[in-house]
Parts: structure tokens; sequence; C-alpha cells
């Protein structure tokens, strides 16, 4: 395991009984980069990360998050980690002042240095004259802004996000979104989990899990370059009709409806697509698109999605 890694697991499991949640990941996750786990409720990113930030004794396997090992290396890390859970852990009874005067606190900040950088929060993520409010009140944007402040109060190296924007409209994702970055910027490495396939194309690089175990990784566009199947879309009449047909065929991975138009992925064996969907399509508009992080996902967890 090396320095240039902030993250680093080779077989990384967890069992809970007979069940393997986390089964034997491997991971290399580069400082300052931002990487995303990708994934349905129940593929093992919660888990994963809970082990990560030495909450959760791994089952088998080795484990090492900023050159320290685990399990073992709980309290040294305790100050160079943040972690920002799925469901809003702050106190909704106390103000936001006070939540993050009670955080400061808990990460040993002097008075001086804690409410210097309270001060720098509040105006970072649009919380001047909110000081006062209780957290309990907040709309969902607020509370995610909040609880991002409250992850980095103490300006950790390495930031754990579980699926922090489940909970909010588009509008506060993408400004989120844009916050992770300016902490990448300046050299933090985060680890985000999420379902949203917007959000998995903004990482540096992605791990897809299904059911515990690693099915890709790389970058969005890397895995989308050795995706394995071609995308081509129809348009036309009676596309219910049209996908049920194709959905049946060896050669096809997955078909989904979107709007007008059908979604189809064919297997990149297939010699010239275009031609072998066109005597399947009944004279629709056919065309060949780029591939998406969903069809990647649809192609590596093996689902004929045919919604």
């Amino acid at each position: 395991m090396t320095a240039e890694f902030a993250i680093e697991t080779h077989g990384m499991t967890r069992m809970f009984g007979d069940v393997a949640a986390v089964d034997h990941l491997d991971l290399a996750i580069p400082q300052g980069s931002i990487y995303g786990f990708l994934g349905p409720n129940g593929c093992g990113k919660s888990t994963s990360i809970r082990m990560l930030t030495g909450l959760l004794r791994p089952t088998s396997g080795d484990i090492r998050v900023l050159g320290e090992s685990l399990p073992g290396a709980e309290e040294k890390l305790r100050r160079r980690i943040g972690y920002m859970t799925q469901k809003f852990s702050l106190y909704e009874n106390l103000t936001v002042q006070e939540n993050l005067e009670f955080v400061a606190q808990i990460y040993g900040l002097r008075r001086k240095e804690a409410r210097q950088r309270i001060d720098e929060l509040l105006s970072l993520y649009d919380l001047l004259g909110r000081e006062k409010q209780m957290a309990g009140s907040m709309s969902g944007g607020e509370r995610q802004r909040l609880a991002l402040a409250a992850a980095t109060v103490h300006r950790p190296e390495l930031l754990f996000l579980d699926e922090p924007t489940s909970a909010v409209d588009p509008q506060n994702r993408r400004e989120f979104w844009e916050r992770l970055f300016d902490l990448c910027a300046v050299g933090t490495t985060i680890l985000v989990s999420t379902h949203y396939m917007d959000e998995a194309e903004r990482c540096h690089h992605l791990a897809i899990l299904e059911r515990g175990t690693k099915r890709a990784d790389g970058s969005p566009q890397a895995l989308m370059d050795a995706m394995g199947a071609r995308v081509i879309e129809v348009t036309g009449n009676d596309l219910r009709t049209l996908k049920q047909q194709l959905i049946s065929e060896s050669a096809v991975m997955s078909v989904a409806q979107i709007g007008s138009r059908l979604r189809i992925l064919i297997r990149s064996d297939v010699i010239n697509p275009q031609e072998w969907l066109e005597s399947r399509v009944s004279g629709r508009s056919l065309a060949e698109v780029r591939p998406s992080l969903e069809d990647v996902f649809v192609t590596c967890t093996g689902d004929r999605h045919v919604a």
C-alpha cells in the first residue's frame, strides 16, 4: 500500500450471518480525488463506508486509510476524516450556531479557532443570518449545507459522504457538488455514495457495486468507452410492442423507453448493429448515440432493463 492513495483495501469483506454485505472489495482511491460508490440500496455502499471510517469491523481483508491500518487506528484517524451520513444527524433542537460549536468541541478546536472557523463556514455555506435558527426547522437544502459544514469544521483530509443529496432538489444537488469540487481543489479526498447517475458522472473515478461486489471500477468516461455494447435509439409508432419483441433477442442487453424513443443496448460482438436492428424495426428511424453511465450500469450488473 502506497502513500499516493488515501484509501486502499484488499479483500475487504463484511458478513452478516451467511450474507456477504461486502464481498472481497479491492479499492485504490487517489489522494485529492472524488471517488464514487454507485449502486442501488443494499449493494454495500453504506457498509463499506462504515468499515472505512472505523465504525464497523471487517470480517476479513486489509484496510488502510490515510496510511493507517484499520481496525486499530480509529482514534488516530478521528480528527483527519469527516463523515456526513445519509440521514440528518445533527441536533434538531439546537440552533445552527450551537450545532457547529458542539461539533467543533468534539474535534478539539480551541475556542478562538472554533469561532473563526464557524464564521468562515457560515459564510461559505450561505448560513449567515440563520445562526439562531433551530436545525429542525430548516429546509432540506439548508440542512444539507449545515451537515456539510459540520463534517468539515475540523478541515478533514478525507471526507465520507453517504448518499448526501437523497433528500434535496436538483438545484441544491448542483450547488452541493460545487462545494465538493471546492473542497477537492484544496486537496481534500472525497468518497461519496450515490444512486444518481448524473452525480456519478461528476466523480473522477467510481466503483459500480451490486450485492456487495464491485462490478466495475474506473473513470466515468473509461467505463463508457469499455462498455461492451452499442447504444441505438429508435423512434416511431407502437414502441411498447417493439420493446417486447426486442428484449427476447439474445443480442439485446437492454431496452428502455425514454419518452418517444426506445434506447437499445446491443452486444458489441454484433457486426453492424444498425443493419441488424433495421431488419427488426419495420421502417422506424434509428440512430446510434453516446453511451451513458446508466447504460454502463446495466451492462455491468447484467440486468435486462425493460422499464
